[in-house]
């Protein structure tokens, strides 16, 4: 894996805690989370593509 592809400290961090909160949930309440964060995370590509389109020179 390339120096640009890992995960940050800081986001190391975040990712054991969103496995220690998905240990915790039932099955259907899982795949909502992850429907959840999937949509999150695909707005935010959609907020950065708009941010780089725009962006003025």
């Amino acid at each position: 894996m390339s120096p640009a592809n890992n995960l940050s400290l800081e986001q190391q961090f975040q990712l054991i805690l969103y496995r220690k909160k998905l240990s915790l949930l039932t099955k259907p309440n899982s795949k909502q989370y992850l429907e959840t964060i999937l949509r999150y995370m695909l707005i935010k590509d959609n907020i950065i593509k708009f941010l780089i389109k725009h962006k003025e020179f």
